[in-house]
């Protein structure tokens, strides 16, 4: 199979282990354009890391040209409640509206406020290992990795404990709509997740104006910076999604990638088992090995050169972080999960001004979490050997399931 044949991300086969594709593309064709995703495809870290910072490239393209510039075809009108509610979040934005957003959202979900969570996460985190362990094992994906980030982010948001089982649906629909080429049907699902959690939103927004809360809802919705500027009711609607969305989706990746990562590599669960003291830099290595959202796309609005390849103006770019994070040139023996590794600059979390608002949070989640299953699960084993879900952009497993 050629290298380019080898890139295939609708296959179950390059889904579960996309490595060896990365790595032929890597040495034999870091760029080259891909017809069945019309996209240009670059694997190499060097190239990754400079396009995610060049200001040449965007996340969305409208704010300097039409759909009919750049020979796309206009949203589909029944689309547009999807796209209203994504676009008024900071992530399909580009500067001067994103870093707007940004400013106004860092003042409400501030570092402190997030290490202030700590103590919850991790209480959280130990209820759900405890239950886990009590019940001699189980489907580790649906009893932690998933109820853990969503709870977190709904307590952070200040959503009642009656209605957060709407939340992980609602994501998990919503989220369907950034996978390569979505079926209608996935649109249409997305599209209704959107006005329902759109309108669950601004209900409980407009509520909290009223009456502030301890919560993110209340402080985005009261924020102000020095000039007066404050979030429209949709941009904090916007954000909220993306919090829940962006938080939650890659974390609970995140935990059952890393899990079955260590499962395969029974020597360095041992080691991490001896001493728990590695979990934060096994957190920074586990993104790294086997990357949750493992493909990030931008748009061209300015001809750029890379590896010799002249990517023109109009074009959309699929940045490989997971390949990127293979990367000989930058780790060494990269397909070796090493707990302790040192230094270990993985763009799990993006680069640029794009970089992952939510990082500290989710490696805070992930420590809590790791943690808490070495303690009270410390003789964990695998059950069963999992499947992967179908998806690429957002690539995780279906289940995980573990004996105690």
């Amino acid at each position: 199979m050629s290298d380019l044949a080898a890139y295939d991300p609708w296959s179950a086969g390059f889904v579960a282990d996309p490595y060896p594709a990365f790595a032929a593309l890597r040495a034999d064709r870091p760029v080259f354009f891909h017809e069945p995703t019309g996209q240009w495809v670059v694997s190499r870290y060097a190239d990754v890391d400079a396009l995610l910072r060049d200001r040449r490239l965007g996340r969305t393209y409208l704010h300097v040209a039409g759909h009919e510039e750049f020979g796309r075809e206009p949203d589909a009108d029944f689309l547009k409640p999807f796209w209203d509610l994504i676009r008024a979040g900071m992530l399909d934005v580009e500067p001067p509206v994103h870093t707007r957003l940004r400013r106004l959202v860092s003042k409400a979900f501030t570092a402190r406020m997030v290490e202030g969570l700590r103590p919850m996460i991790r209480a959280l985190a130990e209820e759900l290992a405890g239950a886990l362990a009590a019940g001699g094992g189980g489907d580790l994906v649906a009893e932690l990795a998933e109820p853990l980030p969503v709870n977190v982010i709904a307590e952070m948001l200040g959503v009642p404990a009656e209605d957060r089982p709407l939340l992980r649906p609602w994501s998990a629909d919503i989220c369907g709509m950034f996978e390569l080429n979505p079926s209608e049907e996935a649109q249409r699902t997305a599209v209704r997740a959107a006005v329902e959690f759109s309108g669950y939103l601004r209900g409980l927004a407009r509520a909290r104006r009223d009456v502030p809360r301890d919560d993110l809802i209340s402080a985005l919705a009261q924020v102000v910076d020095e000039g007066g500027d404050r979030l429209t009711e949709d941009e904090l609607i916007g954000t909220c999604v993306l919090l829940l969305n962006a938080g939650h989706e890659a974390t609970v990746n995140a935990t059952g990638n890393g899990w079955w990562s260590l499962f395969r590599n029974p020597g360095e669960l041992a080691r991490l088992r001896a001493d728990r003291a590695l979990v934060p830099t096994a957190v920074e290595e586990l993104m790294r090995y086997d990357t949750p959202a493992p493909m990030f796309e931008r748009w061209v609005l300015e001809d750029v050169e890379v590896a010799g390849a002249v990517i023109p103006r109009g074009a959309e770019i699929a940045l490989q972080f997971a390949s990127a994070n293979r990367d000989p040139e930058v780790f060494a023996d990269p397909g070796r999960l090493d707990l302790a590794r040192d230094p270990n600059p993985h763009i799990g979390f993006g680069l640029g001004v794009h970089y992952c608002l939510g990082a500290p949070l989710a490696r805070i989640e992930l420590a809590e979490s790791y943690g808490a299953l070495l303690r009270l699960a410390p003789g964990m084993r695998l059950a069963q050997e999992p499947e992967w879900k179908p998806g690429f952009v957002l690539r995780g497993l279906k289940a995980l399931h573990v004996e105690i």
